[in-house]
């Protein structure tokens, strides 16, 4: 079973950790030269799932870079780095096999703000009049990397079944700061509800998932429902933006409790929110959302590792306490010794843990 990825804040959400060369090439993209002649448009990838749109921004770079006169030696890598990343994109896309009974939608646009054209992905069960449960998943990458390609799988495991499921791409840091990531989450349900009855949708029955920088958008989904100051302007504004339930694989939960406890924290929350802790406390207070949760938040699933070094165990224990006491149905998976990212036996269980809860909130007795 595939699940997020190893790191929160940096790598992707696809169930692979970033690997060695991954960070070899990420780290070159950080040298000096590079790192002028980059667009801060164009996000920086990590690990495995880069989608085209990735490979394509790293070609970009490279052609920017050898326009400026970067030196070879430090331009061959790039280039290096670009075939690999294309191998790649074309691999991955090859290695999805898409089962029978399922049909699968790639590069659908749900919303086009500042004219970035946002897609998602969408599986559904190929037969049935439904209407059909939803989920839609949200990968991670530290709110500046990342592709919805890492959660193709689980889209394919949600539609066999029984659910229409979408993973979504949404605008990264730094160009594109908090809450402009939330305004795209929120878009992505007002559109799959405004598209219920095209692809067989309950809208009443739609759920959201995702991991590390992932997860802590589909809680805030989960906190903010009818917060006006979060929906943003991503059309379909008569739709709600409410969802039925969370099930968050360790996303933070309390940025303002980040910094000396997460290993990068320091590096990307400033990216995210324009400043550091000390320089925007405001607004690491306000993209928390343990600070909105009310009655009225949706049932949330909670799975994290104590050994997790990117996002601290007590995050999610902040969370259930505070759900708790607000009368909130939650239940916190807790995976002793496991990190920030599932595998073997652990990812086993959160994958069975997720199928679980979703069948739970949006199937009816009958279809479970």
């Amino acid at each position: 079973p595939r699940t997020p990825s190893e790191n929160l804040f940096i790598a992707d959400s696809d169930p692979a950790p970033l690997g060695s060369e991954a960070r070899c090439r990420a780290k070159h993209n950080h040298t000096p030269d590079l790192q002028r002649a980059r667009p801060t448009s164009l996000p920086l990838p990590a690990g495995e799932g880069w989608g085209e749109g990735e490979a394509s921004a790293i070609f970009q770079r490279s052609h920017i870079a050898r326009r400026l006169a970067v030196p070879p030696s430090r331009l061959l890598p790039v280039l290096l780095a670009c075939f690999a990343l294309l191998t790649l994109a074309a691999t991955h896309a090859a290695e999805l096999a898409i089962p029978d009974g399922v049909t699968f939608e790639r590069g659908l646009e749900y919303t086009n703000p500042d004219d970035t054209h946002l897609q998602l992905n969408l599986a559904r069960p190929a037969t049935g009049d439904g209407p059909f449960p939803a989920v839609i998943c949200i990968h991670g990458g530290g709110f500046r990397a990342g592709s919805r390609e890492g959660y193709n799988q689980t889209c394919l495991t949600l539609a066999r079944n029984g659910y229409v499921a979408a993973t979504i791409s949404y605008r990264l840091a730094p160009k594109f700061q908090f809450p402009a990531a939330v305004h795209d989450t929120k878009a992505a349900v007002r559109w799959l509800r405004a598209n219920a009855a095209k692809y067989k949708i309950d809208p009443a029955r739609l759920g959201v998932t995702g991991g590390s920088a992932g997860g802590h958008l589909v809680q805030f989904l989960g906190v903010t429902a009818g917060v006006q100051q979060f929906e943003g302007t991503g059309g379909n504004a008569e739709q709600s933006s409410a969802v039925a339930c969370v099930v968050n694989y360790y996303g933070p939960s309390d940025f303002t409790q980040s910094y000396g406890k997460s290993v990068d924290a320091h590096e990307v929350l400033p990216l995210w929110f324009g400043g550091n802790l000390e320089t925007q406390r405001p607004k690491h207070i306000l993209g928390s959302p343990l600070n909105w949760v009310t009655p009225l938040a949706a049932p949330t699933l909670l799975i994290h590792g104590t050994e997790d070094k990117y996002v601290a165990y007590e995050q999610a224990t902040w969370l259930a306490d505070r759900l708790k006491a607000s009368g909130v149905e939650v239940e916190l998976l807790t995976l002793t010794g496991a990190g920030h990212g599932f595998k073997g036996d652990d990812a086993i269980k959160a994958e069975k843990a997720m199928l679980a809860f979703f069948a739970k909130h949006l199937k009816p007795a009958a279809q479970k």
